[in-house]
């Protein structure tokens, strides 16, 4: 059975993409994930697992994909399990979509970039420099004469305002600019997100407006990271969700899908980003070098200072074992498990 948050039970993964070995703010990722569970019930600690998640097979490899398990225990960082495939579960992620079809939460899409683009174009939109263009809903109703290309999620119209306080409530106010109304807990009416993170506090995204239905199957056949993270953390029963501030933004819209799939809602702790020089978020596409993993202490003390962790103590030489141990006790002090 799937442990719910605040069950007393604690699941929680570290996901990596393998197109390329570790780095270092991959790592900042990884040990959060790791502590959080290891700190978890004064120290007690929950499960902590690896999901490879391979679906883009394109851009992936076996290769890379060994490295990084290599890299996390040369780390410490060792899975209370084997792995998880994401490039093994193509008829796991089918059937699902397939219910969410039959459930008239998804249908098939006929639309390319250029389609959405000219759509939006027709209706005097401007694109944002950077930000992309929400679906504009074009095969809602049917696909006309267009072939399939991909598969979207039908994303729920706006639910009606209603008072503040109740957990189902809308707080209409603060489409005027106000918050007074604003949930300090998971909330979701219609297309409208508000969610707790534990270290970025309240969070709200009307999905409607800022993506529009999104895309589970892509038009090159390969699985959305929506739809795959989501099942996932279902069937892996995750109650813990600790990644990189980057995929925040993605939280709205795998919350929706949790709600349309009948599963629990995790926890959320996005972990702060490192940048590159050019002041780009570090990540593979930017040049980040792989980890140097002759001194493991070394990288993990830079993950750990970007975390706000203490460092170690002086004068003596810490293994990696002393390391982690020295974090799990500072983490439980520094980031806790609410609400």
């Amino acid at each position: 059975m799937t442990p719910a948050p605040g069950s007393g039970r604690y699941v929680g993964r570290f996901a990596p993409s393998p197109t390329g070995p570790l780095h270092a703010g991959s790592l900042v990722a990884a040990l959060a994930s790791w502590l959080d569970a290891r700190a978890f019930n004064d120290g007690r600690g929950g499960q902590w697992l690896i999901r490879i998640e391979d679906v883009d097979t394109p851009r992936c490899s076996l290769a890379a994909a060994e490295a990084i398990l290599a890299q996390l225990a040369a780390c410490g960082l060792r899975p209370d399990g084997p792995p998880l495939w994401q490039s093994a579960r193509d008829h796991r992620y089918q059937t699902v979509l397939g219910e969410l079809v039959t459930a008239g939460k998804a249908y098939p899409c006929g639309c390319s970039r250029k389609d959405i683009e000219e759509a939006h174009d027709a209706m005097g939109h401007v694109r944002e420099r950077h930000m992309a263009l929400p679906y504009p809903g074009t095969c809602r109703n049917g696909l006309g004469d267009k072939p399939a290309r991909s598969w979207r999620f039908a994303v729920p119209d706006a639910g009606a305002p209603a008072a503040c306080g109740g957990i189902a409530s809308v707080a209409s106010a603060i489409s005027g600019g106000r918050d007074r109304c604003k949930p300090d807990t998971l909330t979701v009416v219609g297309a409208d997100v508000w969610w707790h993170d534990r270290r970025l506090d309240r969070q709200h995204q009307n999905v409607a407006s800022a993506v529009g239905d999104f895309v589970l199957r892509r038009a090159d056949d390969l699985w959305a990271y929506q739809l795959a993270v989501v099942v996932d953390d279902g069937d892996q029963g995750i109650t813990d969700v600790v990644r990189g501030e980057d995929l925040a933004d993605n939280t709205a819209r795998q919350i929706l899908l949790q709600r349309a799939l009948g599963l629990p809602t995790p926890r959320y702790l996005h972990t702060p980003l490192i940048y590159g020089k050019n002041g780009e978020k570090l990540s593979k596409q930017n040049g980040a070098r792989a980890l140097d993993l002759r001194k493991p202490v070394a990288a993990l003390s830079e993950a750990a200072q970007a975390l706000g962790l203490p460092p170690l103590e002086t004068g003596r030489e810490n293994s990696v074992p002393d390391a982690l141990a020295h974090w799990v006790k500072a983490w439980g002090r520094t980031y806790n498990h609410s609400p």
